[in-house]
């Protein structure tokens, strides 16, 4: 850029400088003399100014031909031109490198910022999973935990099917020794009535034996009417102890139905220990209906259990990779940024 304010004598002053030191008082020297300031131009145009007016008080004091100046002053005009062009082309490609410089910077500044919206949206996404991860894995917690007290239930199902058990086979083991003790009651009963049958008929086989005998003797001996008598005395005892025999039968008769009065409660209870014995058996097919559908309930749970650890194991997969994804993008170099130099 140039700086305000410069004048001739300054691109005097810096000319001179230059060629104190030794050195060709071109327009870059004298430029960088002055502190890199000041248009390039600007400084050529005094340069060419201070050449001349040098060149003029160079022609009062030595004698040179017309023809020797205008070379002198054509090769100089030619050296500024090409100068001129030279610079010009230099600044034309400065300026081309300069705006390729600004787009590879715009360029990089747009990629750093898709970057930064792509590491935004991955930690988004890594937040969700993580989220999601934690949920799976609360579900998963709940999920061993009803596992936990299904397992609890089943075992509790199965303690009380196995009491049912215990308690049915005590129903039946009193089922069957009521059946038995009806059994020897029955038993026992038939075997006294056949033991009083066979005695009744015994007696009136004897009372028959005796009738004949009577009617033999009553036929057959009148004139023994004394032993008749007597006879008949005998039988009217044999009677009153038949008699008595059949009074003793008809109390046995009645002792026994008292027993078998006393024994119908038992038939009763029988009665109801089979049906406690068919509703435990109903409960117990109801118990291990519910122990079943516990049991398949279970199994449902194991294969939802399974599945979840299966969705967990890709959660940490993708997690993994979603890491790895942004550990490279965090460790990504950077392009180098160039400035625009300017005047």
């Amino acid at each position: 850029m140039a700086r305000g304010g410069l004048y001739k004598t300054d691109i005097e002053k810096a000319r001179n400088a230059v060629i104190a030191e030794g050195r060709h008082p071109s327009v870059d020297a004298v430029r960088v003399e002055l502190g890199n300031t000041g248009s390039k131009t600007t400084i050529h145009r005094y340069l060419k100014e201070l050449d001349e007016e040098q060149g003029q008080s160079l022609a009062g004091k030595v004698a040179i031909s017309d023809a020797l100046q205008d070379l002198v002053t054509r090769l100089s005009a030619r050296l500024h031109e090409e100068a001129e062009a030279l610079i010009t082309e230099a600044k034309g490609r400065f300026d081309g490198e300069s705006r390729r410089q600004a787009d590879v910077v715009e360029q990089r500044a747009q990629e750093n910022v898709a970057l930064s919206d792509q590491i935004q949206r991955g930690e988004v996404a890594l937040q969700t999973e993580r989220a999601e991860h934690g949920q799976t894995r609360q579900a998963l917690i709940d999920a061993h935990l009803a596992n936990r007290q299904l397992e609890e239930r089943v075992a509790g199902l199965q303690q009380r099917v196995a009491e049912h058990e215990t308690h049915t086979q005590s129903l039946e083991e009193k089922h069957r020794h009521a059946r038995e003790a009806l059994e020897h009651y029955r038993t026992s009963v038939k075997e006294q009535r056949e033991q009083e049958h066979r005695r009744h008929e015994h007696q009136v086989q004897s009372l028959q034996v005796d009738v004949r005998a009577v009617a033999e003797s009553i036929t057959a001996k009148n004139h023994e009417l004394l032993q008749l008598n007597r006879d008949n005395a005998r039988m009217l005892e044999q009677g009153a102890q038949q008699e008595k025999d059949l009074a003793q039968a008809r109390r046995d008769q009645q002792t026994q139905q008292h027993a078998i009065e006393e024994l119908r409660p038992l038939v009763g209870q029988n009665q109801r220990l089979q049906e406690s014995w068919l509703a435990e058996q109903r409960r117990a097919q109801s118990l291990q209906s519910e122990l079943e559908a516990s049991q398949s309930a279970l199994a449902r749970e194991r294969t939802a259990h399974q599945q979840r650890e299966a969705d967990l194991a890709r959660v940490q997969a993708r997690l993994s990779v979603l890491e790895d994804v942004f550990g490279k993008l965090r460790i990504a170099p950077e392009e180098p940024q160039t400035s625009a130099v300017t005047e």
